[in-house]
Order: structure tokens, then sequence, then C-alpha cells
């Protein structure tokens, strides 16, 4: 699955990977609703970590779509909170 981190660009990364992004995520909108900003910014921090580190770089000119987008490190909470669906930023199934 190929995933966009805004401003940084894509990574893919395998199906497998979904679970332990959805409990990323599911973190990170834990802390939205809160509207705690110290968690939000550990989550957000966190859940980008593991994209970067599980997920092999496209090259820049890819011009594969992206399955998910991601916002980028320094966003804020009402940024994130705008960008998620009904389920998070990483639905649960494709």
């Amino acid at each position: 699955m190929i995933v966009r981190i805004m401003g940084e660009g894509q990574l893919d990364l395998s199906e497998a990977d979904l679970d332990v992004l959805n409990a990323f995520d599911r973190k990170l909108e834990e802390a939205i609703e809160s509207g705690d900003e110290a968690v939000f910014r550990v989550a957000l921090h966190d859940l980008l970590a593991r994209v970067r580190a599980d997920g092999k770089p496209l090259p820049d000119d890819s011009l594969q779509p992206s399955q998910y987008i991601l916002p980028p490190p320094d966003a804020s909470m009402e940024e994130v909170r705008a960008m998620l669906g009904e389920e998070g930023l990483i639905p649960e199934s494709n």
C-alpha cells in the first residue's frame, strides 16, 4: 500500500503493516477527541515515525496514487481533525 506523508513524499508499506498503523491511528483519534495537545503531538509523531521506519520510500517522480494521505509532522490538531474520515486517517480495511 502506498502512503503519502504530506510534504515528505510517498512510502510503500506491506498490507501486513495495516493493523499496526491502525493502532497508532486510534491513539491519534483519541488524543484529538480528548483535546490533549501533548498526547496528540506524541501520537502524530509515533504514527509518522512508524510509517517512515516500515515504509520503503518511492522515487520523487513516482506517479503511483497514494492509498492513504497523512498530515505533516507540524500539522495542528484542527488540521488533522479536518482530515479524519469516519474511520480515521487509515481505515481498518481497504
